[in-house]
């Protein structure tokens, strides 16, 4: 259902309501799902009218949606049954039991038998927890505190716990306007019209003499304003939803535009039917003369609407799945399972800066590399990991003889310059600076200390007060505004300008670029509190609006794009953080926890979608987005500003925070402590391997992008990079960048591989498999790191849970302590479903949710959605021929799916509405690999016919296609599956071969690097990037492990089977005169076992099909292997890292920037 048509049922109940239609009104509250009547639920409750109660909830949501859901429905029925044992009514006790509160029995057996056993006792209160419980009345009042909690606690509730702001008889005066405009069209308008219908467009009939004039007022149906015409509702009559013309955001914004208009801003109201074309919206309506005024019409007693077919599926309001429960791992972080420790709150750096900060932002890819502003003009960039301050430049313009006269008389007058806003560019290759003295300089960065010049541009008249880049028509751009209250829009590459837009009367302070539905635009405001909506077509202001505070005001979106904040401080010192509804352009709510007075401009952030910042009276304060009170406030031990500057990185893990004495401050989470940590050890363990004469660190030029008119996001504050996996999942990782010394070795320190052939050398964990299971397919970490989901080719999905307790807090994932292998209270299991083919020969596939709530999954069969907390099969589609080969999730859209087929061709499929929105084609055999950029907005394929593509994901269109460079002299099946995965910088890609592995550069689809092994050696099975893309985990055929630096493909560790393969399920090992015997369970004279002294073993048929890293531990990965049998691999505490990188000399390429020839190894290592 579209905004309009919800607005629609929003003026429906406020005329049902005015008309005394009470049962009416509370039936269609009900059944549309869009305003939940909490004071009717409170009557209702109060009354013991238990099975409307629940009837009124079933229109907002069912016991198994979510955890709140669950705890809603349960208290009423609970609260039911012990009233029924209160009146000593055991048969209807017994029938609450059996009928309501069964239900529970599967997610706490014991609660359930708890409540059985109250049917034995007299008086239940003699059950210690219900001792307090006193008469019904005064209970169902406390239930009801609970019961509010919860439902505004409950996502599902979000926004329908308000009615809108609506005049009274909205409906009516809408349908005034439009009977005005309809009489407005008459050829003979009569003076007193006979209004007997609203079923049909009113006509005037012919008059017998002249026109009469038409009178001013008729007040039939009620005063109205003298408006212009209103458009029909739909375009085949009343009621109709009409298609969003234009994104949320302004959408709504327009529908009520300024009084002042501006240059080609219409100044009648958008119609509902406004077209899809955005100028198109600024047009002026077909107006009808205006000889005849506007008359109140009278409408018919008898006005009935029509009933509204329910569809059954997903709602268009939620994206998929609506009912589905989050699984209850702890660390699981969706938004129901925030909590404080997420906040980054302990000081962990302290940097001396030298000059004020007045902007910082932290690199969108390598989470610790901070750039630094200053008041004196200074621009700095920081390892915050290392402590390192890489660069520090002072102000200086390059080319002063082309800069415009009046600069150059500014700053010989007073040549003092500060530092306005400093920010990345979406991919980290560029980064911008805005000063107060008319200048933005654009600054090209290689990693490391060396960054270049790029742009400089004479921006504005006076200062540049804002900068931001985005993508309009897939440019990179830079977005600037200042004092001469202009915003203007630059090619990125050449600095040529693109647009300017004028309207504002003040100095513009800020601008947000954006964008939703394939329509970029920019909000912009200025010092006199006024916001605008600009598009890239220079035709004005779409959008004129007040900001809270009427002064200082910026705007910024949650990292996912879905919500609008903004913060504001006035003249005054009064802060307003606020919401904004994008559907009406109001606010939505208006946090508290200023002082009266700020002691400066208050400064905010967001983080995590879920959390707000901000800085003011010398503290960092914390909101919840979903609550408009304080959270939660921190003073980094002290030393801050009034107003202190900050920003969080991407991830959310790191906090910088400017102090009073010139410097900064780094606060972090846990996450954040452990990835600072791990880079002090890298940084330590790197210092003994160098001379004495350490040199400043490097970045992997692989994080570096290599142009800046890369296509990317468009958001000014950057979503964290999703990471594409090769078996399907999208998820959000930290980047642990490791520090790289100069490799100045002293000649007599000669580096060797490091090879780990005992268990003694690594730690290592068989997960328990209880069930019987053939050869493992798939293989995931869930996103939250405490679980890892396996699909076995007999199409029974396995899941392991590791505990949380006193002896492991964290509760991810580890070798030190044993997971669960996890099924419901039910006991059923996750299966796909199969064909009459035996599924040990199907192609298996699945991909898993972000929030890890459900997995979309096939082995050959129908495609199957499953419940995680459940294991229910929510859903199936898309019956084979032809099967589905690969699954992956759109990074932005979670109803939209790639379904790779075993015909060839990919189906883009949108969930919500079961219908394939395109069809593509450019492979000749089955799709054995997928994985979108949410960088580059593609989409990459790798076939069968060992063939890889790109397409575009705006409207799917293939842009370029390569075989893959099988080395000369290799034989390959003839159908080889090759995977695909995107490195963290979401630029250059892994490709996976039985004959090689490659990093490709994706804009051009080239090799940059290539490896293989030597002939003979046995075939690669699968590989995969470390969750930070600094090494890749490749298995092989003869079950060795090879560990790769991902810059270079470099090997650098190498696991033999005999570490990890010790306890294999086939094998029974019993220590008998100092060797080990083996004795298989049944198939001892067919399983080839080579026996080796000392624990060492060798299944020859036993080895890794597939490969898993862990989403924040970056040496962690965990096997699949063709028994059955999955295992994860840690290195040594005492080591901490798998092996170390070799040095220059031993042929380690410093670059990604050489194609090997094909057919050789691009090392000069030793191979395997």
């Amino acid at each position: 259902m579209s905004s309009l048509s919800r607005e629609l049922v929003f003026l429906i109940l406020q005329f049902l309501d005015e008309e005394k239609f009470k049962e009416t009104v509370h039936k269609l509250e009900q059944e549309s799902g869009f305003y939940f009547n909490m004071k009717y639920f409170e009557d209702e409750v109060h009354n013991g009218n238990w099975d409307n109660v629940e009837k009124y909830l079933s229109g907002f949501t069912k016991v198994d949606d979510n955890r709140y859901s669950m705890k809603i429905f349960f208290e009423i029925r609970k609260q039911k049954y012990l009233e029924a044992l209160d009146k000593h009514d055991r048969s209807k006790a017994v029938e609450i039991l059996v009928k309501d509160l069964k239900v529970f029995a599967s997610f706490n057996e014991e609660l359930f038998k708890e409540i059985t056993q109250l049917l034995t006792l007299e008086n239940f209160r003699e059950n210690e927890q219900l001792s307090k419980y006193g008469d019904t009345k005064s209970a169902r009042t406390i239930m009801l505190v609970e019961l509010k909690k919860l439902i505004e606690a409950n996502p599902l509730f979000r926004d329908k716990l308000q009615f809108p702001n609506l005049k009274n008889s909205r409906l009516r005066t809408l349908i005034n306007q439009s009977l005005n405009w309809q009489h407005q069209l008459c050829k003979n308008p009569r003076p007193n019209p006979d209004i007997k219908t609203l079923f049909v467009d009113h006509s005037c009939g012919q008059p017998n003499g002249a026109l009469a004039p038409s009178p001013v007022n008729n007040p039939l149906l009620g005063t109205m304003p003298k408006a212009g015409g209103f458009p029909p509702l739909g375009a085949h009559g009343p009621f109709q939803p009409a298609p969003a013309p234009v994104p949320t955001p302004l959408a709504g914004w327009m529908s009520n535009p300024s009084a002042v208009t501006h240059p080609a801003v219409s100044g009648g109201p958008i119609g509902l039917n406004a077209p899809t074309n955005p100028v198109a919206i600024l047009k002026h309506p077909r107006t009808p003369p205006t000889a005849n005024p506007p008359i109140d019409y009278a409408s018919a007693d008898s006005d009935h609407v029509s009933k509204r077919t329910r569809p059954l599926g997903i709602s268009d309001e939620v994206n998929l799945p609506v009912n589905i429960l989050p699984v209850s791992y702890p660390q699981n972080h969706n938004q129901a399972t925030f909590s404080l420790e997420d906040l980054p709150k302990t000081v962990m750096r302290t940097l001396s800066q030298g000059s004020n900060p007045m902007s910082m932002d932290f690199h969108p890819i390598q989470q610790t590399i901070l750039l630094v502003g200053t008041n004196v003009g200074e621009i700095a960039l920081w390892d915050v990991g290392t402590r390192d301050r890489l660069i520090l430049k002072n102000f200086k313009v390059w080319e002063l003889g082309t800069c415009s006269m009046s600069l150059q008389t500014s700053l010989v007058k007073d040549p003092a310059v500060s530092v306005n806003r400093i920010i990345w560019s979406p991919d980290g290759a560029l980064f911008g600076v805005a000063y107060s003295r008319h200048i933005v300089q654009i600054y090209s960065y290689h990693g490391g200390d060396d960054i270049r010049q790029h742009l400089e541009i004479d921006a504005h008249v006076g200062g540049v007060n804002d900068i931001a880049f985005a993508h309009p028509n897939k440019q990179l751009a830079i977005i600037t505004c200042g004092d001469d209250k202009t915003i203007r829009v630059w090619d990125a590459t050449s600095g040529t300008k693109q647009y300017t837009f004028e309207g504002h009367e003040s100095p513009v302070y800020s601008v947000c670029p954006h964008h939703k539905e394939n329509i970029q635009f920019i909000f912009s405001t200025a010092l006199d509190g006024k916001i605008k909506a600009w598009l890239y077509d220079n035709l004005g202001s779409r959008v004129d609006y007040d900001a809270p505070g009427h002064w200082c005001t910026t705007m910024s979106y949650s990292a996912d794009g879905s919500r609008l904040f903004s913060c504001g401080t006035s003249k005054e010192g009064e802060t307003f953080i606020v919401e904004w509804n994008e559907s009406e352009g109001a606010v939505k709510r208006t946090y508290q926890g200023f002082r009266k007075r700020s002691l400066g401009v208050v400064q905010f952030d967001t983080t995590r979608n879920r959390f707000l910042a901000a800085g003011d009276e010398f503290l960092i304060k914390f909101w919840d987005m979903d609550n408009i009170n304080l959270l939660t406030t921190v003073d980094a031990d002290g030393g801050l500003p009034a107003s202190p500057r900050m920003r969080f990185n991407k991830e959310g893990t790191l906090l910088a925070v400017s102090t009073h004495d010139n410097g900064i401050k780094i606060l972090a989470n846990g996450d954040g402590i452990r990835l600072l940590r791990t880079l002090e050890n890298r940084s330590f363990d790197a210092s003994r391997a160098v001379s004495e004469t350490a040199t400043k660190p490097i970045v992997s030029p692989l994080s570096a992008a290599a142009v800046a008119t890369t296509s990317g996001i468009t958001d000014r504050t950057a979503p964290p990079m999703a990471l594409a996996g090769m078996n399907g999942d999208v998820r959000n990782m930290v980047d642990v960048k490791p520090r790289i010394a100069d490799e100045s070795m002293e000649k007599s320190k000669i580096w060797k591989l490091t090879e780990v052939n005992e268990p003694a050398q690594c730690r290592s964990l068989r997960l328990p498999d209880s069930l019987r299971t053939s050869k493992i397919s798939r293989l995931i970490y869930t996103n939250s790191g405490v679980a890892i989901l396996a699909l076995a080719s007999n199409a029974i999905h396995l899941l392991w849970k590791w505990p949380r307790n006193e002896r492991h807090s964290s509760g991810k994932a580890t070798t030190g302590v044993a997971p669960q292998l996890w099924q419901p209270p039910s006991g059923i299991l996750m299966t796909n479903e199969i064909t009459d083919t035996n599924p040990e020969e199907a192609v298996h596939c699945f991909a898993l949710s972000k929030n890890d709530s459900y997995v979309m999954s096939a082995s050959g069969g129908k495609i199957s959605l499953f419940n995680m907390m459940t294991f229910k099969t929510m859903t199936t589609f898309m019956a084979p021929p032809p099967a589905a080969t690969f699954l992956a999730f759109h990074p932005q859209d979670n109803n939209i799916i790639a379904i790779g087929m075993e015909d060839s061709t990919i189906q883009i499929y949108n969930v919500r509405v079961d219908e394939v929105k395109s069809k593509i084609r450019g492979h000749s055999k089955r799709i054995t690999g997928l994985a979108f950029s949410s960088v580059l907005n593609v989409l990459v394929s790798s076939g069968a016919d060992a063939q890889l593509c790109v397409f575009g994901t705006d409207g799917w269109e293939k842009q370029r296609s390569r075989l893959l460079q099988i080395p000369s002299g290799r034989t390959s099946a003839a159908i080889s599956d090759t995977r695909v995965q995107f490195h963290q910088d979401q630029i250059h890609f892994l490709a996976v071969h039985e004959t090689h592995i490659a990093l490709y550069e994706t804009t051009k689809l080239e090799s940059v690097k290539q490896w293989s092994p030597r002939e003979g050696s046995a075939p690669i099975s699968h590989a995969t990037f470390s969750c930070d893309s600094q090494l890749i985990y490749a298995s092989f055929l003869d079950a060795t492990i090879c560990i790769f630096n991902a810059t270079n493909l470099t090997l650098r560790c190498r696991i033999l089977p005999a570490a990890y393969l010790v306890g294999n399920s086939r094998l029974d090992m019993n220590l008998c005169d100092n060797h080990y015997q083996a004795v298989t369970e049944c198939e001892l004279a067919v399983v080839p076992v080579v026996l080796q002294h000392h624990r060492k073993i060798c299944h020859s048929t036993v080895y890794p099909l597939v490969v898993a890293a862990h989403p924040s531990e970056p040496n962690q990965f965990a096997l699949g292997m063709t028994d059955g049998g999955v295992y994860v691999l840690e290195p040594l505490e005492s080591e901490g890292k798998w092996g170390v990188n070799p040095p220059a000399e031993n042929g380690s390429a410093s670059s990604m920037s050489i194609t090997p020839p094909s057919g050789t190894s691009n090392s000069d290592q030793p191979q395997r």
